[in-house]
């Protein structure tokens, strides 16, 4: 394959994990992508989800930063409506500048959990998303276009050109990020329907920017891999359970056959549908899936979320890709 790829962790809070662990699993995996050659390595941000660990993903950033060495480091996203621009640009501008060239900053409309109580809980407006295109452009100009002369500059980060990504699963995501000459990373992995949609609009209607000369597109697919097919569809089976026993109350345990009865359901198979665009094989099979999936979502590079039950599982898989699927030479 010649197409990069790289990593989106959520610091899942795997079986028997506390929260630490979970940080330490994903501090483990960057230093392993690190390694292999993995191009970067964004952290999400979830609030109220006791599911992920990553809430604070500025200060993972600087965390993981300060543990790898090549690797770039970044948010896959900020969800803008949770803050401040001015305090963004801040945090990312600080960052960037204790590690130069290795910081990026992706940037999403949501909220990050459920939203009416996470939105009070923020003290934020539930009007904030629909200001995201001007925040979007604010945080630019703080980062990008501030001089000496702007009322309010970020300090650090007015002149540290910290690269921009849009994020979104959605035409007008794309169309955002093509107006103002964005990277714009598809959530294939999750929300897949308007993928093809999306990326043809984003290609068409992108506009030359300072960042970007020519339109660059990160597509979000799941990856499920190991030493053989078989123990790669026996994880795939325990991370369907795991979404079977999130959709019943109070997330009651589940024997194989009540959890298939809940997959089989019409709720059920809606939500394996988002995960339409998902890898599980051995380190070949999958390989030649991502080679398929990244002509198919036209991509410039593949963000891989990895699907397990167990750190141990996901450390499998994140080996098993670059064996097969990473570039020579990455």
């Amino acid at each position: 394959m010649s197409i990069p790829l790289s990593v989106l962790d959520p610091l899942p809070v795997l079986d028997g994990m506390t929260h630490g662990d979970a940080v330490e699993a994903g501090i483990a995996l960057a230093r392993r992508a690190d390694a292999l050659g993995y191009r970067r390595i964004w952290y999400t941000e979830h609030h109220n989800q006791e599911g992920y660990a990553a809430s604070a993903t500025s200060v993972l950033i600087a965390h993981v930063a300060a543990r790898t060495r090549r690797i770039r480091v970044g948010a896959g996203g900020v969800m803008l409506p949770n803050h401040s621009p001015l305090v963004v640009a801040e945090h990312f501008g600080t960052l960037a500048t204790l590690h130069p060239d290795r910081i990026d900053l992706g940037m999403g409309r949501g909220v990050g959990g459920t939203s009416s109580p996470t939105l009070r809980a923020l003290r934020r407006d539930s009007s904030a998303a629909d200001a995201y295109p001007e925040h979007v452009r604010e945080l630019r100009a703080y980062l990008w276009e501030g001089t000496d002369a702007s009322e309010v500059r970020a300090i650090p980060g007015t002149g540290t050109r910290v690269p921009l990504y849009v994020l979104g699963s959605s035409v007008s995501g794309a169309r955002l990020a093509a107006s103002l000459g964005l990277p714009y990373c598809f959530a294939s992995h999750f929300a897949p329907a308007a993928l093809e949609e999306a990326v043809d609009v984003y290609r068409t209607e992108f506009r030359a920017s300072p960042q970007n000369a020519e339109p660059y597109v990160i597509a979000g697919v799941n990856v499920t891999a190991a030493r053989t097919t078989e123990e790669a569809r026996e994880q795939a089976r325990l991370t369907q359970h795991l979404l079977a026993e999130r959709l019943v109350p109070e997330r009651a345990p589940l024997s194989a056959e009540q959890a298939q009865a809940v997959l089989d359901s019409p709720t059920g198979r809606e939500v394996l549908r988002r995960y339409r665009y998902s890898a599980v094989g051995d380190p070949g099979e999958v390989a030649r899936y991502l080679d398929w999936f990244g002509r198919h979502a036209r991509a410039d590079e593949l963000i891989i979320e990895f699907q397990t039950r167990t750190a141990e599982a996901r450390a499998i898989s994140l080996e098993a890709v670059a064996e097969e699927a990473l570039p020579a030479g990455a």
